[in-house]
């Protein structure tokens, strides 16, 4: 074997060279030399090369491919060692020398967060093999490790397979073959650990689950690098060491915390606070692993358990023995089943060299001349200009702010007495003395190394060293560490953080408008407003863009941050990296290291990115003019030249940074203890002497003194005093005391909420004849509770309630949880069922509430939360329960007291058959009396609160959350905080009664006001603009996009008046650090009013609300109206529509690029989803283009009006137009529920005929495109036809009669049908688009993915768009039948849903004897389908049941791959798309889905990796398959028995012979025998291949093979039966007749208008058409009624 010599990192030096000719592949002359197999895997942040040798060079076929078994045995011979590892995703570890094992040869290339090299020379052996970090450089490093691989095997003939993250441009470049890395690992482990049950791969940046069995399933990070490597080194750097050395101190661990691994952001806002209090780091090592392992379960594997034989692969679970443990005790492994092969960390490699051993042979030389290639791989990012034009710039820039310097004493001058500051921040320590005129004196800046305390006494020690003698006057203190530093040192005073910026601030530039603060991992901004603090900004549960994220960057390049910095001023072409989370930040960076960016230009991107997370993400500003004149930025991130000048290039405007930016907080902390001094009042800090003898002891206990039981780390100092930390209340730090009386008595709502909505005892045992039913506490069952408990106890049931929310309560439902970016009290659902299992309750009650009690009568609607509606059926779908054990969770209106003893007798009869209706009866009166009795409790609790409070002369804050916020476990002892700061803590819905009392008038709202929860917080926001002595506090659960509509209202509503908006995210992150420093600064705000002369005066409106802005009827002739792109086969049909009735000047925005997007993020709040970034981004964008005239523009906007924050786009653009100075332009809102209503904007009967047609032509492009484009014969005829076929589409749209409309589909379907293609018959993996209807659709939305599959080789199916508008109009159906929906919206439903399915039924007629082309299913076969397989038609949010019943239908159809798009966080897909994974997967093992987030900061690369492996499995499997004969000639089909059919089956009870057919020859001639048509097959008695794969009319078996097996088609007509489209019944037939009767009237109708005719009748006062018409409508809609009734 041949060992790579060094291992040292590769250069960062740019290589230079030019670019060669295409390497041309030649076989070797003869078999002289060994055949080589070479592996090469690019990952994140290393490379890895692996080469295997074949047993003997003979073995080739006549196409010069090897023919030796590599790989096919399966016992795992050792090798010769290969090269250590250089750390774990990047860490510098100490080598490792680890044998290397492969059962056959091969080599593989892979890009993932390593690059390594494999070759081989022997059966069995690795030959070479190396393992090196990139640094980023991944050309340099990757072309130095393959120029040396291939000189030292120069030769051999070999083959070449590269994987990896970062490998699919340089396969590309070497003209060499990429495989997916996951489907390399697989290659790897069925070769050399068979037997296995799951693999769990960790890399760098990447992780991996493989699910082995039956069905394989794959799954990988998305925009996620929590849990993998990158984060472990993250980590390790805040504990000063590296990942071994984390390794090593986990070894002698105690306890383990709880750490958030989402990514390295909220790791450090757990973990930099424990440090900051003290907590040993060999416990924090090991809750780091612990953090990963949780991430791993929850986050990746997505609900599905990982048990049996589990492989651990990958360099962080090859190198760290501690994580692997961490593993094996949270999933109880058995030592035999745990599989951990030698070389783990090759694996990906070696499966590349496996999976390529196949491929042509050539020579080592030719790929050795390709490898200069790689330097010259295009680059894809997108660059930002550079950071200055010229040197001349530079040194301009540089000149001007060397004048804002402190003025500093002489320390010859200095009298000895001063001022000490300290700033104990989140990462580092800042000391600052200064003089009596405020001169400095002595300063000190370093990090923290993990230990503050520590770092500061140090700092001390050597501040006296170097002013011996020097005596402190008076002393404060700032920062994180703030409690620990002034228990430990004895400090006078301790300040908040912000108070302390703002006096440095005010030193420097007196009259400071505008300061911002960018520290290690927080970000602040304060508004100064006539000398006082107007307002604060601070980045909330996340750290994105800080300094910390900088400084870990640059230990990861093995830079320091110093050299990092200064890469960045001389970057050329920045890289644009986004201005969304650390984690996609990662994302865009790895992407660009593919891509070959420089370390300088990514430097500078990382800096303007900072600088953007700040202006955009926190701030959120709009315009510089916000900020006002006098800027000043501070903290240690900007000392860093590349983040200033950013900031100065963004927003246009010179600003002041002071040559002590990093130290302002310590500055300002001086500043403020000569403010308090006293004179003759002596400090209290201790002495140098003091500080020798001071020592410190850190224990941990539980507290134990209320529900919380919260972890105390204690810290004893040797002098007798201590300090606590980790209390989430003043019980806590009392060590035994009690709370004062005054503490005791300041009011609590949340307390008492918690104590009252509980309050309910259970019967005994003995005295609940019906038995047990256990309740979660969870959701909505903290406000619904008092009517369930009283429901089930009057009927007598003994009413259980699962147990308190705590850490043990999660975990015990983590492994179900299907979405890791669902809510936190999402989350807690799982273990709360759980718990309830594990106590033996064997009925648990936990219904679906979609709506709510209307309590504002003006408001909206009424719905609950996408996620509190709907998240019992994740339950249902996703826990697996005991056989035993009944989840009883029906859809129930809670709303509507008479509906819902309706439906509950309905329900009760299978779930309690021995329950009378009388009895229900009852109990439903007495539940709503006792919910009744509970709401006005609550009211009256909150006057007495208020009245309390006023009593004591205090203040307080009104805490706007959601009634799960009450748990102490999700609001992580918030209401405590605030009462230990002296201020009474009342609830949204305990004063939001006394908000509605307001006049509505003076309560207006920019959004609709569509959920109860949020429709309180509007209520009471209201109420506290007016009074004098109260604030708010807004809770916002992580992962909640509702509250990116509720947010901005709220905080809207209270600048108005003046007040303070503050805002807390919150989730299972449960240290209370950063929640502090934000209440705090509250507190100091509100006490800073109170010190003022209006302390008493009530607020006053500062500014008025903007009203309406209508489009009035002179404004169609004059004014442009632009609409965003929706969908690129839609639009022109959709806009001509429009024109035609009248708006002449209207059109679309065709394109939605990356500066939309940046665009769309400056005006909508980061909580947003992606869609309406994307919208609101087009339309801002094209508005600021300059190409309109904004006093003669206006914009149309579809309006959904359900549960969807899509509802609320309309206040999105209404807020951006204002926020971007163009409150004059209209904006019209498309919907049906007449929104925003314009007197110039009408939607009559015609267009909506017209518009009905254009989406029903815009489907069948859409289809018919897709299905012809991947196999044309000239690449860009199906484009053509279509542009052709659009022609004739818009002719007949002008005249808008049906006949000619159902003459053009046809000959549209006819022109397609004659299309010429090639390879129609060949095999290429059908991959269906499901997903969010504007994600899906659009093209720049979806970065193109129906091209990028047609690239690839597949072809893409969608459905329609007109489907999802039937989906819409046909929930009100179920609304009425199982919620609280209207009788005269289901009729108006029902007759919709015929009108459009009668329009669509031409494109069944055009399609019926088609051989190509499916049509389109029917949406009640849909909804259908969806029921059958267990999904309530209920879940309406979004895409709702449609979503599934997407998935399901394609699956039906034989379409097993599927891609599923939705915005990152989207909520309804919690529950109907990720939710139901595990469901699709149970119902049908081959289905192959990816799920793919979207999101502005997402890396494109991170998707396409995804959407590979997804085709990846899909060609393997095709490769599996047995291709089925052509259904109709099939005997085994014809002659399937199917006696065995269940008698409840939907086709043997609409059996027109009254006896279930026998054989699927039978079903198939009764199914075509219901088609209006006659058709070959029917007349064959074979039956038609679309009726098989789950088609609807078309009769004619398609010639493209579906594979679909036989025994699945059994179970399809068990399942589904005939088509409802092909068996109307008499009440579709009357539809259908009257709507083609009512068109032609119409049509007529139009006629006479353009004629004139009908105008000059009505002037004459001549009628009769008029009357006729209303006659025939009128008669029309009563023979409808009767036969609805009648049906």
């Amino acid at each position: 074997m041949t060992t790579a010599t060094t291992s040292t990192y590769a250069s960062t030096t740019s290589y230079r060279s030019t670019t060669p000719p295409p390497p041309v592949f030649i076989p070797p002359a003869g078999p002289t030399t060994p055949v080589l197999h070479i592996g090469v895997d690019i990952g994140s942040t290393t490379v890895k090369v692996v080469a295997l040798r074949c047993p003997t060079a003979t073995h080739l076929d006549a196409g010069n491919s090897c023919q030796c078994n590599c790989g096919t045995k399966t016992k795992s011979p050792s090798a010769t060692p290969c090269p250590p590892a250089a750390g774990v995703g990047g860490s510098s570890s100490p080598p490792i020398i680890e044998s290397a094992a492969a059962s056959g040869c091969g080599s593989g290339a892979g890009a993932g967060s390593t690059a390594s090299a494999v070759e081989s020379g022997m059966m069995g052996e690795i030959e070479y093999c190396e393992y090196t970090k990139h640094f980023s450089d991944i050309k340099a490093s990757v072309t130095a490790m393959l120029s040396a691989a291939c000189t030292t095997l120069l030769g051999h003939a070999c083959t070449m397979c590269v994987t990896g993250s970062g490998g699919l441009n340089v396969a590309q470049s070497l003209g060499v073959p990429f495989v997916q890395e996951v489907i390399a690992c697989t290659e790897a482990i069925e070769i050399i650990a068979p037997g296995t049950d799951v693999a769990i791969e960790l890399g760098g940046e990447d992780a991996k689950i493989t699910y082995f069995g039956k069905a394989m399933e794959q799954r990988m990070n998305g925009t996620c690098a929590g849990g993998t490597g990158s984060f472990i080194d993250h980590m390790a750097a805040l504990l000063m060491t590296d990942s071994a050395g984390l390794n090593e101190l986990a070894k002698n661990h105690h306890m383990v915390y709880p750490i958030a691994s989402r990514c390295g952001v909220f790791a450090k806002t757990d973990i930099q606070p424990l440090l900051n209090e003290g907590a040993k780091k060999e416990d924090i090592a090991i809750s780091v692993f612990q953090a990963v392992v949780n991430q791993t379960i929850s986050g990746l594997a997505c609900g599905k358990p990982i048990r049996g034989k589990v492989a651990f692969l990958g360099g962080p679970l090859h190198f760290l023995s501690e994580l692997r443990g961490r593993f094996i005790h949270t999933l109880q492994m058995k030592p035999e089943d745990v599989v951990f092969p030698d070389n783990a960390h090759y694996f990906v490699a070696l499966g590349a060299a496996l999976y390529g051993r196949k491929d042509p042979l050539c020579d080592v030389k030719t790929i050795l001349a390709s490898v200069p290639k790689i330097l010259n791989m295009p680059r894809e990012e997108s660059r930002l200009p550079p950071m200055f034009a010229s040197d001349a710039e530079y040194r301009a820039f540089k000149d001007r702010h060397s004048l804002h310097k402190v003025p500093r004493a002489e320390k010859a001058t200095f009298n000895g007495q001063g001022f000490l500051g300290i700033d104990s921040g989140s990462t580092t320590t800042k000391i600052v003395l200064i003089d009596e005129s405020g001169r400095l004196v002595y300063s000190y800046y370093d990090t923290n190394q993990g230990s503050p305390l520590l770092t500061t006494i140090g700092a001390l020690k050597a501040m006296h060293d170097e002013l011996p003698g020097v005596k402190i006057l008076c002393s404060a203190v700032t920062g994180y560490g703030e409690g620990l530093i002034k228990a430990a040192l004895h400090i006078d005073h301790g300040e908040i953080e912000t108070i302390s910026h703002y006096k440095a601030a005010d030193f420097f530039l007196p009259g400071v408008d505008f300061v911002l603060d960018i520290g290690g991992q927080d970000m602040k901004s304060l508004s100064i407003r006539h000398g006082a603090i107007d307002s604060i900004s601070l980045n909330e549960a996340c750290s994105s863009g800080c300094g910390s994220f900088i400084s870990t960057f640059a230990h990861s390049l093995n830079m320091t941050i110093q050299e990092f910095a200064e890469a960045g001023i001389y970057s050329k072409d920045p890289v644009d990296l986004g201005t969304r989370c650390t984690v996609f930040m990662n994302s865009r960076v790895k992407q660009s290291q593919k891509e070959g960016a420089s370390v300088e230009d990514i430097s500078g991107g990382i800096a303007m990115s900072v600088v953007k997370n700040a202006l955009f993400k926190v701030i959120r500003m709009k315009s510089p003019a916000e900020m006002g004149d006098k800027i000043v930025v501070q903290g240690g991130t900007f000392l860093n030249d590349s983040v200033l000048r950013s900031f100065e290039k963004i927003c246009g405007k010179d600003v002041v940074r002071p040559d002590i930016a990093g130290l302002m907080g310590a500055f300002g902390a001086a500043l403020i203890a000569r403010e308090r001094y006293v004179e003759g009042r002596p400090s209290s800090t201790l002495s140098r002497s003091d500080l020798d003898s001071l020592s410190a002891v850190s224990t941990t206990k539980r507290c134990g003194r209320c529900v919380n039981n919260c972890l105390l780390t204690i810290n004893t100092f040797s002098d007798g005093g201590s300090y606590i930390s980790g209390n989430r209340c003043e019980r806590g730090a009392l060590l035994g005391c009690e709370l004062t009386a005054s503490k005791r008595d300041i009011p609590n709502m949340y307390e008492w909420k918690y104590r009252r909505v509980f309050q309910y005892p259970p019967r005994r045992p003995d005295d609940a004849p019906r038995g047990d039913i256990g309740i979660p506490r969870v959701l909505n069952i903290y406000e619904d509770y008092p009517f369930w408990f009283t429901l089930f106890n009057t009927l007598g049931f003994r009413v259980l309630l699962s147990n308190p929310s705590n850490k043990r309560v999660y975990e015990l439902g983590m492994e179900t949880i299907p979405s890791d970016t669902v809510c936190y009290p999402a989350k807690l659902v799982h273990g709360h069922i759980q718990g309830l299992i594990d106590r033996g309750i064997k009925r648990i009650w936990y219904p679906c509430v979609v709506f709510n009690t209307k309590e504002d009568s003006f408001a909206g609607n009424n719905y609950n939360c996408p996620v509190v509606g709907s998240y019992p059926e994740v339950i249902k779908h996703n826990l697996t329960v005991p056989s035993d054990v009944r989840l009883l969770l029906p859809f129930l209106p809670i709303d509507d007291p008479g509906r819902m003893a309706k439906r509950l007798k309905e329900e009760f009869r299978a779930m309690f058959p021995d329950i009378n209706d009388k009895e229900i009866q009852q109990a439903v009166t007495s539940a709503y009396a006792e919910l009744e009795r509970y709401r006005s409790d609550l009211r009256k609790a909150g006057e007495t609160a208020i009245e309390t409070m006023r009593s004591q002369k205090l203040n307080g804050i009104v805490i706007l959350g959601r009634p799960y916020h009450i748990d102490p476990e999700i609001n992580h002892g918030i209401p405590d905080i605030i009462i230990a700061n002296g201020f009474a803590v009342l609830s949204e819905d305990s004063i939001a009664h006394l908000g509605r009392q307001i006049a509505h008038d003076n309560r207006p709202l920019r959004v609709v006001d569509q959920w109860v929860y949020h429709s309180r917080m509007y209520s009471a926001a209201r109420f506290i603009v007016e009074q004098p002595d109260l604030d708010m506090l807004q809770l916002v659960s992580f992962g909640c996009g509702l509250d990116a509509v509720t947010t901005d209202q709220v905080k809207e509503t209270m600048e108005r008046f003046g007040k303070i908006y503050t805002a807390v995210k919150i989730d299972e992150i449960n240290n209370l650090g950063a929640a502090r420093i934000r209440i705090r600064s509250l507190v100091a705000i509100i006490r800073q009013r109170l010190s003022g002369t209006s302390a008493n005066m009530k607020p006053k409106q500062l500014t008025p609300f903007p009203g309406p802005v209508f489009f009035t009827k002179a404004m169609q002739n004059t004014h442009t109206i632009i609409a965003p792109q929706f969908s690129p086969f839609h639009m022109d049909l959709m806009v001509e529509c429009f024109k035609l009735r009248g708006f002449k000047q209207g059109h679309y925005l065709p394109v939605l690029d990356k500066a939309c997007v940046d665009e769309g993020l400056k005006y909508v709040h980061n909580d947003s989803c992606f869609p309406a970034v994307c919208v609101i981004g087009q339309i801002m964008h094209a508005l600021n283009s300059g190409k309109y005239d904004l006093h003669k523009v206006a914009v149309a906007l579809v309006q959904t009006g359900g549960c969807c924050r899509a509802t609320n786009y309309v206040a999105f653009l209404k807020k951006a137009l204002r926020d971007a100075g163009m409150p004059q332009i209209p904006v019209l809102s498309i919907n049906a529920y007449g929104m925003e209503d314009h007197p110039g904007f009408q939607l009559d009967l015609w267009l909506g005929l017209r518009a009905l047609m254009g989406l029903i032509y815009g489907d069948l492009f859409m289809n018919l495109v897709q299905r012809c484009r991947p196999y044309e014969v000239v690449k860009g005829s199906a484009r053509a036809l279509q542009k052709e076929c659009e022609e004739l589409a818009l002719k007949q749209l002008v005249r808008c009669n049906r006949r000619g409309f159902r003459k053009t589909i046809s000959e549209i379907v006819r022109r397609f049908e004659q299309l010429p293609l090639v390879d129609e018959k060949a095999s290429r993996p059908r991959v269906g688009i499901v997903g969010e209807i504007m994600v899906k659709l659009a093209d720049d939305a979806n970065n193109h993915l129906v091209d990028f599959l047609e690239a690839e080789g597949a072809e893409s199916i969608t459905h329609d768009l007109s489907d999802f508008f039937l989906y819409c109009v046909y929930d009100h159906v179920t609304r009425y039948s199982q919620l609280s929906g209207s009788l005269k919206m289901k009729f108006a439903a029902h007759v919709l849903v015929a009108i459009v399915e009668h329009l669509r039924a031409y494109v069944d007629e055009a399609m019926r004897g088609s051989k190509r082309f499916h049509a389109p299913e029917h949406i009640e076969d849909l909804a259908d389908l969806a029921e059958q397989h267990g999904v309530s038609l209920c879940n309406q949010a979004g895409e709702g049941w449609f979503l599934t019943a997407e998935m399901l239908s394609m699956l039906r159809r034989g379409i097993t791959n599927i891609v599923c798009l939705q915005p990152f966080a989207c909520l309804p897909n919690h529950v109907t798309g990720r939710g139901m994974m595990r469901l699709i997967r149970n119902k049908f093992p081959t289905a192959n889905i990816a799920a793919i987030d979207y999101d502005p900061g997402a890396s494109e690369i991170n998707q396409i990796n995804r959407v590979k492996l997804m085709l990846a499995i899909a060609k393997k499997n095709m490769a599996q398959e047995t291709v089925q004969p052509p259904l109709s000639m099939s005997p085994d089909l014809e002659d399937l028995d199917l006696t065995s059919v269940p008698t409840g089956c939907m086709l043997k009870s609409r059996s027109s012979h009254g006896t279930p057919p026998t054989t699927v020859r039978a079903a198939a001639a009764e199914i075509c025998a219901s088609c209006s048509e006659s058709c070959a097959a029917r007349d064959k008695n074979i039956g038609c291949s679309s009726h098989f794969s789950g088609g609807t009319t078309a009769c004619a078996p398609s010639p493209i093979p579906y594979h679909v097996p036989t025994e699945y088609l059994a179970k399809h007509f068990e399942a589904h039966g005939p088509t409802r489209r092909g068996y109307r019944g008499l009440y579709w037939v009357a539809i259908g007749a009257l709507f083609s009767f009512l068109f032609d009237m119409f049509w007529l109708l139009e006629v006479f208008q353009r004629t004139g005719t009908y105008q000059a009748r009505i002037l004459a006062g001549k009628r009769e058409p008029e009357r006729n018409i209303i006659r025939a409508v009128a008669v029309a809609l009563l023979v409808l009624l009767i036969a609805w009734f009648w049906l």
